[in-house]
């Protein structure tokens, strides 16, 4: 139903909305949080710039790589060099992480609620920051697992050892052959578990989360129900921006709450329920925080 129209901007001041919505997460039910990649760049996630070059600026100068997600779908010359690759990739932004407090502070606000995470990111900071792994939908996979490439199970393989191993050995932007993960089912070459493709492995992990997340939207229906979206854009809206706009309207109690920076829009058949707030995420859960503290 919206789909062929045109969202609406706020344009209310911002400590009035940040007022407003630390009083809707106080007083709603029940809170479903969606959180997309903008709210991991708000946490110091950044895959360009001074940390891209920090980490990859061998592979920068040899194949004019600019970032991060990019160098992910380069065609390297060996799978040794992909690996090498890949692994650096993989501890920097899922193991070997540091986070600038951005997911705490959703943590301390949200944590005596009734809540569930519904994410298409895949580096783990949500159970870091102290969330339930129960109340956790990851619905893109997880930097943390490897799949058969084919693949020929619907399984993935915990990684870290082999990640770790990958990075301490890698010389000249290669890991020993030895080190390229196989399949242990058929042999064939491992990859990581992201969603690119039709290839992309949904395990018994994957559907018992599912699961969860369903029983809790169905457990809540007709209760007041805060829809957070945090740093979600357009690329795939279809997994947690549609639906939460949907499931806003299906209920005048319900409210849409949006943080986004330069992408906070709610369309005009939920403006009353919603609060949509331009800026940086990790900066205003700050100041939501500040908020309740002081009452």
């Amino acid at each position: 139903m919206f789909l062929k129209m045109r969202t609406q901007k706020f344009t209310e001041n911002c400590l009035d909305k940040i007022e407003r919505l630390c009083d809707e997460i106080k007083n709603a039910d029940a809170v479903v949080i969606g959180a997309g990649a903008g709210l991991s760049t708000s946490a110091g996630f950044d895959y360009s710039g001074e940390r891209f070059k920090r980490y990859f600026s061998d592979f920068a100068e040899k194949y004019g790589i600019r970032d991060m997600y990019t160098g992910g779908f380069f065609p390297f010359e060996s799978a040794d060099e992909y690996w090498a690759y890949w692994s650096r990739y993989v501890l920097i932004n899922r193991y070997d992480t540091e986070e600038n407090g951005t997911y705490r502070r959703l943590f301390e606000l949200i944590e005596d609620k009734d809540y569930f995470v519904l994410t298409t990111n895949v580096d783990h900071q949500f159970q870091k920051a102290g969330f339930d792994k129960h109340r956790l939908f990851y619905t893109q996979g997880d930097y943390g697992l490897f799949q058969c490439s084919l693949p020929c199970c619907q399984e993935t393989f915990d990684n870290e050892s082999v990640i770790r191993e990958m990075v301490r050995r890698q010389e000249n932007m290669r890991i020993p052959l030895e080190l390229i993960p196989k399949c242990p089912r058929c042999g064939r070459a491992m990859t990581m578990n992201l969603r690119a493709d039709n290839s992309f492995v949904q395990d018994n992990g994957w559907y018992r989360a599912n699961e969860r997340y369903e029983d809790f939207i169905r457990r809540h229906r007709g209760l007041r129900t805060l829809f957070l979206e945090l740093g979600v854009g357009y690329n795939t809206p279809g997994i947690i921006k549609y639906p939460f706009w949907q499931m806003t309207a299906e209920s005048p109690e319900n409210v849409y709450a949006c943080i986004n920076f330069g992408e906070a829009a709610a369309p005009a058949e939920i403006e009353r329920q919603s609060v949509c707030i331009n800026g940086d995420i990790g900066d205003i859960l700050g100041k939501c925080l500040d908020k309740i503290r002081e009452n």
